[in-house]
């Protein structure tokens, strides 16, 4: 007795007449059964989605696959996007394919009959640009060619666009710099032939190679890419940035950027034109080719998204990219990238975490046939439609 009251003394709080929670001698199986990880536990998938190595597991399928491509030796100043991968999942903890219904898109994308996997990351080389190339180009190639999960026959996505009349599944990659787009846009060619590309970003990305950069590598790199893929007749002639906000050498990069197939949204023009009129100009312009999105992190205010390598004041904001994300949907995408992302110049994970919201946006964007009329929750509020 005197024993457990110096017991109780000392530790108060703790209740010595319950009986232990385990003496039952019960597995975790057998006393608390499957359990979700917790936002901040479990290994480290978008969204806690299922991960599999994919280009070493040819058994795995999936209609929509998520891929790493942590590349970062194509930048002309702050490095650090190969762990822009790594950063955008971690972003992604919150997230999981059972609390994953939003109120702006009116589903959950997991929920939609599409399999949805995390394929881990392409192992790029990191010393030698060439090869690495290679490796993405292949990497991206081999997972394009897999047989989708579902068997909806009757509900074609990508086999009326594709050359030869398969249906092929669709990759959301997390990058690494925008240079990695090039050997996604030489895959996707080889499947749909040119590719239209809508492209958020503060910066045009079709510059031809720099003066003096002789050799075929260095004149590769995060804003020559598109002048390159258009050499190689990647492009179809009716592509458009997004966003634009960058200095320029003059009106002569504007011409060389519609010779290379695309048109400028500045990033003034959501003030001058409105959300509306941008997403108008986007679907005009596309129409119903297949369409590759790349969405640089730097088209957001790096008040909003600091960790970027290439950091241009006065862009959008999440919520407004996020608005017209919802404004795309129904148009014939093959792909969708989010780049740019170099978590050592980040604050409390916020770049990651838009990052992160705006892949989940892109689940319901590829999956969506038409953009959300009028948000669920505007009936609860007796909003007139």
């Amino acid at each position: 007795m005197l024993l457990g009251s110096w017991a109780h003394q000392q530790h108060p709080f703790i209740d010595h007449d319950r009986p232990h929670l385990n003496s039952e001698g019960k597995t975790w199986l057998e006393k608390y059964g499957l359990q979700s990880d917790q936002g901040f536990s479990g290994p480290l998938a978008f969204g806690h989605l299922p991960y599999s190595k994919c280009l070493e597991n040819e058994d795995a399928s999936f209609d929509i696959a998520v891929l790493g491509l942590p590349f970062d030796t194509g930048v002309t100043y702050r490095p650090g996007a190969r762990f822009g991968p790594y950063a955008i999942r971690s972003g992604s903890r919150r997230q999981s394919p059972i609390g994953a219904y939003t109120l702006s898109w009116g589903n959950n994308p997991f929920t939609m009959g599409h399999k949805i996997i995390d394929c881990g990351d392409v192992p790029v080389n990191p010393f030698d640009n060439a090869l690495a190339m290679d490796q993405m180009e292949v990497a991206y190639s081999t997972l394009l060619a897999r047989t989708p999960a579902r068997e909806k026959e009757n509900d074609p996505i990508t086999s009326f666009l594709a050359k030869d009349g398969m249906e092929h599944p669709r990759i959301v990659s997390l990058g690494g710099d925008h240079t990695i787009v090039l050997p996604i846009l030489r895959s996707l060619y080889k499947v749909y032939g040119p590719i239209s590309v809508i492209h958020f970003d503060a910066h045009l990305d079709t510059w031809p190679p720099f003066p003096g950069q002789t050799t075929e590598q260095s004149r590769l790199n995060h804003g020559t890419f598109f002048y390159i893929a258009g050499e190689e007749g990647l492009l179809a002639n009716n592509s458009i940035h997004g966003g634009i906000r960058c200095k320029l050498t003059g009106p002569e990069d504007l011409e060389n950027d519609g010779t290379v197939g695309f048109q400028v949204i500045s990033t003034d023009d959501i003030d001058d034109l409105g959300i509306p009129t941008i997403i108008n100009k986007i679907r005009d312009r596309i129409g119903d080719s297949p369409v590759y999105l790349s969405l640089d992190i730097d088209v957001i205010d790096p008040g909003l998204a600091p960790a970027t390598g290439t950091p241009e004041s006065g862009g959008w904001t999440p919520r407004e990219l996020k608005r017209i994300l919802r404004g795309l949907a129904g148009l014939n995408f093959v792909g969708a990238d989010i780049v740019e992302v170099a978590p050592a110049y980040d604050n409390a994970e916020i770049t990651g975490i838009a990052a992160s919201d705006f892949v989940h946006d892109f689940f319901s964007m590829l999956l969506t046939k038409e953009p959300p009329k009028h948000p669920v929750h505007h009936k609860h509020l007796g909003v007139a439609h």
